[in-house]
């Protein structure tokens, strides 16, 4: 593999550092194939604004590289990017590690699981971690089931409906249970023109013209709350207090900088005892993890 071609941007793990091989993703999911076409430089590819070609290479890529034999989302539902979904869960993989949590089997909570279910399909392969996924939406928690039920992997994967308005952690994490960390992409629009005037640059960098549909997929939990991500992530902190015997991590993905001084200041006040943050890029996009715990090192 020449040097230009490796992704040197995502995780030394993450399988999608190499371009799509598109061949052997085609002979892992036939559905993929209609999909593929030499872009202007000669070179495989797919119409990344089509959001039937990029559920297509998802369905691919998810049976290739993680043994996920049925994957699909209902229309109108976000359809993530798995090279940077893969990099959230093995950062936070290096997390436990680097911390010697000692908890077996490992326990995660993914808060806002959504119908494509995809950290736990990840998370699971990967390492061997066992989830339990929340999330408002029951349409999304039935999808997210189907495909629970369709890979056979009820004993690794627990759905569980947050039927407590406004909350985040209270009504899911029960009495005396336990969880090694919790993982959250949050909803970082504060509002659905926001959401859609983010749509509408992605569209352009695609090179389109004309109006873009609302982020190519996405529910309006998805994408907006009121307060966006830093309303949001500061919520997930106050309650957080609530259970800090209860988890070793909390973590929550930030994709916007300007978020993480008031982030900053809500954890010095919830008095975490242990705050870290991850870096991490895919292409143009930047993010980070910010990862906290009331436990003493």
């Amino acid at each position: 593999m020449k040097p230009e071609l490796i992704k040197t941007d995502l995780h030394p793990r993450n399988q999608h550092r190499q371009r799509y091989d598109f061949t052997q993703l085609i002979a892992s999911s036939g559905g993929l194939k209609p999909y593929v076409k030499p872009n202007k430089y000669g070179d495989d590819s797919i119409d990344f604004a089509n959001p039937l070609a990029v559920k297509a290479l998802n369905q691919a890529l998810l049976k290739h590289c993680y043994d996920v034999a049925v994957w699909d989302i209902p229309s109108d539902y976000l359809c993530p990017p798995i090279p940077g979904r893969a990099d959230y869960i093995h950062y936070l993989a290096d997390l436990l590690n680097e911390s010697t949590v000692n908890m077996e089997p490992i326990r995660l909570l993914d808060v806002g699981v959504g119908a494509n279910l995809i950290y736990p399909l990840i998370g699971q392969h990967t390492y061997g971690w066992h989830f339990v996924g929340a999330d408002i939406d029951r349409l999304a928690l039935q999808n997210a089931q189907q495909l629970i039920d369709a890979n056979q992997l009820n004993e690794q994967i627990e759905l569980r409906l947050q039927q407590e308005k406004g909350a985040i952690f209270k009504g899911v994490i029960q009495p005396s249970e336990q969880f090694t960390a919790t993982l959250c992409n949050p909803p970082f629009h504060a509002s659905l023109a926001e959401a859609q005037a983010g749509t509408q640059r992605k569209w352009r960098g695609l090179g389109k013209h004309g109006k873009a549909g609302l982020n190519f997929g996405g529910q309006s939990n998805e994408l907006y709350c009121a307060g966006g991500e830093a309303a949001f992530v500061k919520q997930m902190i106050d309650e957080s207090q609530l259970f800090a015997n209860q988890c070793k991590w909390f973590t929550t993905l930030i994709a916007k900088a300007s978020t993480l001084p008031s982030v900053y200041a809500a954890l010095k006040k919830a008095g975490a005892l242990e705050v870290k943050t991850v870096e991490m890029r895919q292409g143009q996009k930047q993010s980070r993890m910010v990862a906290w715990s009331f436990f003493v090192a």
